[in-house]
């Protein structure tokens, strides 16, 4: 594979996404990563690397309670009680199609969950995909950077 072409492991864009079920606990402005379409007005970018996860209006702001492991060392990952240290996060990029991607990778299957970690550097997880629905992809927006 040449160095220019896109690197798809695994994962498109409709409509504002909205989980009725959650309300958003994170008051955070975000206006200026959210065109009027309410599609990414800027690219979506690994914190560690740099490498490009998502063009600019290829996912809609979702809010959605996810779970995700904290982004350190597997040997830190687990407490002495046998939990796994995390975050719950709230505002994500959503994907409906996993070729709109630039850059992503997938770990393997954790029960029904594959999480999506950047596909150069392997830093993760930055996102969430359920097995149970082939269309929904979310890219949580506190583990990525915007450009």
């Amino acid at each position: 594979m040449s160095h220019q072409q896109k690197r798809l492991f695994l994962l498109q864009p409709l409509g504002f996404v909205m989980d009725n079920s959650q309300q958003s606990k994170d008051s955070t402005d975000r206006s200026d990563l959210v065109s009027e379409d309410g599609k990414n007005s800027k690219a979506v970018l690994c914190q560690r690397c740099g490498s490009k996860v998502l063009c600019p209006g290829m996912a809609v702001l979702a809010e959605k309670e996810l779970f995700l492991p904290s982004m350190r060392k597997k040997s830190g990952l687990r407490s002495a009680d046998g939990s796994v240290d995390g975050d719950t996060l709230t505002a994500h990029w959503f994907v409906d199609d996993m070729f709109n991607f630039e850059n992503v990778g997938f770990t393997k299957d954790v029960g029904r969950i594959k999480y999506l970690i950047c596909a150069d550097c392997e830093i993760g997880p930055i996102g969430w995909h359920c097995l149970d629905d082939k269309r929904s992809f979310y890219v949580a927006v506190e583990r990525v950077n915007h450009a």
